[in-house]
């Protein structure tokens, strides 16, 4: 209730009277927000300027000091658009482990001119196609947001962008992508193939899953999950998943839909490798696929797993310290069977943040730039989760991944820049924290779909 002003004053002398701070700051506040939200102009314009921001620091940070700003993994597409510019293999260049469409799409980086200038604009090319990628897929995010899902009413635009926005300007997905790493590209193929699904796109579905899984192994996890919500009665348009009986339920797995999106992604996959088989040969299998079986990386892992990679990378001869050669079977499983099968047919967008986090907190190596495989879908998920609905659970998850993160990253920093050996017990205790904290947040990730009706 409003306060009455005193009788006799004047209206100039109303208009002159203080406004408490907090409620005129958190009025200004707000109203700023809702502007800056209202238009994608505003939104779209920031998360450019940021990552111009970023690129031009990382120009300068590489021209003046001893610690590169620019990727190491960068350098090596880089060299490998050089070896295939020349009329030779990407894999002739050491530790390129990627498709040879990754090494094309960056074939600018390795044009000369002569002038230093318009040759340091080629050389970085591939990082501004990273940054521009940030951005297609924050608005193929927005669209998905937009287009409702199950009982759930479509949000409104200016919400979806305030929840894209958690992606899009994202210091530490607009860092990742300007250092050079080509995480963005994935979280393109990751909104369009969901986008594709929901919209019941099973044709353009199946290219995206063909396509996205020649290009980084991992969304092959999606393909279970994406079956078993191609359900007859979703895909005839009801929305709504009718309970039947076991026989009954057998016989609907096999659905036109079902069978449209495996040949079309199976083909796709397929036809590519062929092609890639017929130019490069074995190596691109090897370098492409095989290799993750037997990968030992150990440096700048988050992965309990590290130490025991280390120790395999010092000492190969002994078979008892193979173990990562069997470490995707508990990822794999809880992945691509229990996970599907329990969140699936409820939320598919949860789902796959589910399996993604899964297939990155228990894979063997863990990157920073993995967490950009499910912050992607986290702003999908983040609306009716139980981190808003409780912000102190929320406040608590997101500060223990961050302090769990920086714990590890300490104990990184003594071992490769100090020299110190850390390996035990102080980073393997740092990468068990880290798997902790983040098993935990995946528990709350499926339980809050777990309690929604649907029918299995």
């Amino acid at each position: 209730m409003e306060t009455p002003a005193p009788a006799g004053t004047s209206s100039r002398a109303l208009k002159s009277m203080p406004v408490a701070p907090s409620a005129s700051s958190a009025s200004s506040a707000s109203s700023l927000a809702s502007a800056f939200f209202q238009g994608p102009r505003p939104l779209y314009l920031g998360a450019a300027l940021s990552r111009i921001v970023l690129l031009l620091y990382g120009l300068w940070q590489d021209a003046n000091s001893p610690v590169k700003y620019t990727d190491i993994d960068y350098l090596v597409f880089t060299d490998a658009a050089r070896f295939v510019a020349r009329g030779q293999s990407p894999y002739a260049r050491e530790t390129y482990r990627y498709t040879p469409v990754l090494a094309w799409l960056l074939l600018p980086t390795a044009y000369q001119t002569g002038s230093p200038f318009w040759d340091a604009v080629c050389f970085n090319s591939g990082k501004v196609l990273f940054a521009a990628a940030d951005l297609v897929a924050g608005w193929l995010l927005e669209r998905v947001l937009t287009m409702g899902r199950g009982d759930a009413r479509p949000m409104d635009a200016p919400t979806a962008r305030r929840f894209a926005a958690i992606w899009l300007l994202n210091p530490m997905v607009a860092t990742i992508s300007t250092r050079g790493s080509s995480e963005g590209l994935l979280g393109v193929l990751v909104m369009a193939l969901l986008w594709a699904v929901m919209a019941r796109r099973v044709t353009l579905a199946g290219l995206l899953l063909g396509f996205g899984v020649h290009f980084k192994i991992y969304p092959f996890i999606y393909a279970p999950a994406i079956v078993w919500w191609m359900d007859r009665e979703r895909m005839a348009g009801s929305g709504a998943v009718a309970p039947a009986k076991l026989p009954n339920r057998i016989m609907k797995l096999i659905t036109p839909a079902r069978i449209r999106l495996a040949v079309v992604s199976l083909v796709t996959f397929l036809g590519l490798n062929i092609i890639m088989f017929g130019i490069y040969g074995a190596p691109f299998l090897t370098h492409t696929y095989l290799h993750h079986v037997t990968r030992i990386d150990h440096r700048h892992n988050f992965s309990p797993y590290n130490t025991q990679l280390y120790l395999a990378s010092a000492f190969p001869g002994l078979p008892a310290l193979r173990i990562e050669s069997v470490a995707f079977l508990p990822q794999l499983t809880l992945a691509c069977v229990i996970i599907p099968f329990v969140v699936a047919k409820k939320d598919l967008p949860t789902a796959m943040l589910a399996q993604t986090f899964a297939f990155a907190t228990f894979n063997k190596v863990c990157t920073s730039q993995y967490f950009l495989w499910y912050m992607i879908l986290l702003p999908l998920y983040l609306p009716s989760s139980s981190f808003l609905v409780n912000k102190k659970l929320g406040i608590s998850a997101l500060a223990l991944w961050v302090a769990s993160q920086g714990l590890w990253l300490q104990q990184g920093y003594k071992l490769e820049f100090l020299g110190q050996s850390t390996f035990l017990p102080d980073l393997w205790l740092a990468s068990l924290g880290f798997f902790l904290v983040n098993c935990w947040i995946l528990g709350i990730i499926i339980s809050d779909v777990s309690v929604k009706p649907g029918v299995l």
